[in-house]
């Protein structure tokens, strides 16, 4: 008997696998070109791994060290004892059984001998030494990684039922156990069951990102005038919005499609194209433009029509290599499988924008679920969707085992990429799809990355048992929150049976995943967990290597356990928490939150807003520095200089009342009109509000209140403008009891409010932009809502503000607000 020791040895540098010694004829079509990486770094084969039936197979030895494992050969039985620390495995030489330990166990495809190598299966392999094997099936990239690097992935469909039972023991839906309490299951659609279909892989560490160019040094080519980007939370991460200009021409979505004007030099602007979509059901939310390429985002649905995957090869069961290869003979082999009745996707369509008259599709890329939210660093594109599904088919005992499977086929994730060459979806396994501990979900959440400028890097894409909420990116990392709820249960007697009722939650944390972004691929990075819920984007930030995330916990206006109290946590870049300020204005809850690279600014609010200003200098111990106290809130929070602040909400009167009898006086807060606030925070323990204006009374609203991309600013042209449904009281005095504050106003005015702003003077109403005609404010009634004249966006072009609503696009002169052109749209 001989015995031979593999050593571990040092990873090799990255190599596709494009030589290799020669293979017997018979394996000749086997050999297939696959990128491996080991917790991010690449690793290169002695030779190239084989594809059998359905299995990857890679030679022994060069796995064995790379994972550090040790491996015994015995010439005579033709087999292979593999070891590491108490784990052991034993392959034999042209037999399916092997052994896991004590276990046996029957593989897919047997180890074979090529060239003098023995060849066994990667997955196998690699998942009985503890290590995550995810697969990229468009790339053709495995990703190997440490399980305690790493999340684990389901893994199965039995695994999917256990894990799923802990989410039906701690759902926040209130129902009891009484079977006939549930969900009715609606008749399921038979489909044939992959287990075995494609995903993604992880990428590898991210580097420093590009930033995407900027409005300041787009102003300063010579070939076109200053403008306006759109209003983003982090330099150098673009945000997706309903219009975006290049200087030279203004895109925009209406009407479910893309108007393209010609804007600049003002006098000559028009129409120069209408994108139309060819997806009926394609419905356009967002887009993003830059000086190549423009992306629509939107959503689509297949209601009706079934949908694309790819066949499985006869002879042998669904695989990873199999079904993800594009270059694999049973991919050109295609069939259809009849979809559920309603089957929405995110979809990003890219188009190359030429002459900007004839605009041309390059790309689609879609990922089954509801879109979420999306970033653009440089010229990389992130996307986040999630995708939920029925949990209760999976459940029920009552279901045969036929229709549990079909329904868990049809909750499996898909996403396609016609950069792939074919318009199939690709369905992800249970061995790639990855779940948070604690945190499962009947949701997929899918985070997938693509870089426009590499049209053979095909899209990349991660898909985890759980669920997005909130979306924060800097240039380098991504993070993703979902709340996680602990519920309380009480036990309620019957004539019958003792049963535990779900009562609600008692508890909420958010959950914040971290992943790595590096020219469109992503990487998971890791995982924290702070109290509290998130309000927006605006709670993250990330600074100096720090997370830093603001959240509520509990319910305002409460006196008991459950009354809010706000907090500021700091997580490290293992995300865990390092510093925190628990318990800030109880009873209250955050309606703002901005940081300023070591200092964040809170708004809490009830019936006066607070601004705490927050040192973040010493993550270890961050502290108030000081509040201030005003009437009214601020829904958005907007930096001016490193000193001054400018806030955007309501105003509000605190009028007493009385409950019950009369006998228990208390006070109600209403709001008002809209107020803009500059706050003065130089000194930090005192800070000061500077100026204030109020727009209108009660019923006064504004997109920029919810969506910070209405805001037009400008600190070096004085210019601060967005968009504004004025409705307005006839009273003179502000209101002093409940009839008068809870009043609304009547519609007087809808359009665009500019402003000069500068520390000397504080806010000017310079003039007011309308699209509307004196007939269409004859027409209006007291409640008169958004039409298609309303204006809805405010950009600039050198010294012209631009308006935009989905019937006109108007020119006017920044310095005298006189009209320059107006035209309108199709």
């Amino acid at each position: 008997m001989k015995k031979v020791l593999l050593p571990l040895a040092c990873l090799l540098a990255l190599t596709l696998f494009t030589s290799g010694v020669s293979l017997p004829s018979a394996a000749m079509d086997n050999r297939t070109e696959i990128g491996l990486s080991l917790n991010g770094q690449p690793v290169s084969f002695s030779s190239m791994p084989l594809l059998i039936g359905s299995t990857l197979m890679v030679p022994l030895r060069d796995l064995s060290e790379a994972l550090n494992v040790q491996v015994n050969w015995e010439d005579n039985a033709q087999s292979a004892t593999a070891v590491k620390g108490d784990r052991s495995i034993k392959l034999t030489t042209n037999n399916v059984q092997a052994f896991r330990g004590e276990q046996q166990v029957n593989l897919d495809a047997a180890p074979l001998m090529q060239a003098g190598k023995l060849f066994v299966p990667l997955r196998f392999f690699s998942e009985s030494f503890d290590f995550n094997v995810y697969w990229d099936a468009l790339n053709q990239t495995v990703a190997i990684h440490d399980a305690d690097k790493s999340l684990p992935t389901v893994g199965s469909l039995d695994n999917m039922k256990e894990l799923l039972k802990e989410y039906g023991s701690n759902a926040f839906p209130v129902y009891s156990d009484d079977p006939t309490a549930r969900v009715m299951v609606q008749p399921l659609i038979k489909e044939k069951l992959s287990v075995n279909a494609t995903t993604d892989s992880t990428a590898s560490s991210p580097a420093s990102a590009s930033p995407a160019p900027s409005a300041a040094s787009a102003a300063k080519s010579e070939a076109k005038a200053a403008y306006s980007s759109t209003n983003v939370q982090v330099e150098g991460v673009d945000e997706s919005d309903i219009i975006k200009t290049d200087g030279t021409y203004i895109y925009q979505m209406n009407k479910n499609r893309v108007i393209i004007a010609a804007a600049y030099p003002a006098d000559q602007m028009k129409v120069v194209q209408t994108v139309v979509f060819d997806d009926q059901n394609f419905h356009a939310n967002e887009l993003y433009i830059d000086d190549k390429y423009m992306v629509v985002i939107g959503g689509t649905s297949y209601p009706y029509n079934d949908r694309v995957y790819p066949a499985q090869d006869s002879a042998s069961p669904a695989s990873p290599a199999v079904e993800a290869s594009s270059s694999s003979t049973a991919v050109q082999k295609m069939i259809v499988r009849p979809s559920r009745v309603f089957t929405n996707t995110t979809k990003a369509i890219v188009y190359e924008l030429g002459d900007r008259t004839h605009l041309k599709k390059v790309r689609e890329v879609e990922l089954e679920g509801n879109y979420v939210s999306s970033r653009k660093v440089g010229a990389s594109l992130y996307l986040v969707a999630n995708k939920g599904f029925n949990v209760y088919p999976l459940l029920q005992k009552e279901l045969t085992q036929e229709q549990q499977t079909s329904a868990a086929a049809s909750a499996l994730p898909s996403y396609r990429d016609s950069a792939a060459g074919n318009d199939a979806f690709v369905k992800i396994g249970y061995e790639d799809i990855r779940y948070f501990p604690k945190s499962v979900q009947p949701n997929y959440l899918m985070v997938a990355g693509l870089n426009l400028e590499q049209s053979e890097q095909k899209m990349d894409v991660t898909s985890y048992l759980g669920s997005g909420n909130q979306v924060y990116a800097s240039q380098t990392q991504l993070y993703v929150t979902t709340e996680e709820y602990t519920t309380a249960t009480e036990s309620q007697e019957s004539n019958t049976e003792m049963k535990k009722i779900r009562i609600g939650p008692t508890e909420t944390s958010s959950v914040i995943y971290k992943f790595g972004m590096d020219q469109g691929k992503v990487r998971y990075v890791g995982r924290g967990k702070v109290p509290g819920r998130t309000l927006n984007q605006f709670s993250m930030d990330e600074y100096n290597g720090y997370f830093r995330i603001a959240t509520t916990t509990g319910f305002a206006g409460m006196n008991d356990k459950f009354a809010s109290k706000n907090n500021m946590y700091v997580l490290n870049e293992s995300m865990n928490i390092t510093g925190k300020i628990e318990d800030i204005a109880p009873g209250e809850q955050i309606y703002s939150v901005r940081y300023a690279g070591n200092r964040a600014y809170m708004v809490t609010f009830r019936t006066v807003d607070p601004l705490f200003v927050i040192d973040l200098k010493e993550p270890q111990e961050p502290k108030i520095l000081g509040k201030l106290k005003i009437p009214g809130y601020s829904n958005y929070l907007h930096p001016y200089d490193e000193n001054h602040l400018i806030g955007f909400g309501k105003d509000a009167v605190e009028v007493s009342t009385n409950y019950g009898n009369g006998e228990n006086p208390n006070t109600i807060a209403y709001y008002q009109g809209m107020k803009m606030a500059m706050f003065d925070v130089s000194d930090v323990a005192n800070p000061q509000e500077l100026y204030s204006e109020k727009i209108g009374d009660r019923g006064t609203e504004s997109e920029l209140l919810n969506n910070h991309k209405a805001l037009l600013f400008s600190k070096e042209k004085n210019l601060l403008a967005f968009p504004v449904t004025i409705r307005e009281t006839n009273k003179s005095n502000s209101p002093t009891n409940v009839n008068s504050a809870s009043q609304y106003g009547q519609f007087t005015f809808q359009g665009a409010y500019v402003y000069k702003l500068d520390l000397a003077s504080g806010f000017k109403l310079q003039g007011k932009i309308t699209h509307l005609t004196d007939e269409d404010y004859l027409k209006a009634g007291q409640y008169a809502g958004l039409n298609e004249r309303s204006i809805q966006r405010i950009l600039y072009i050198g010294d012209i503000l631009y308006t935009t609503s989905q019937q006109i696009l108007k020119a006017t002169d920044s310095a005298t607000l006189q009209d320059v052109k107006a035209i309108k749209l199709p």
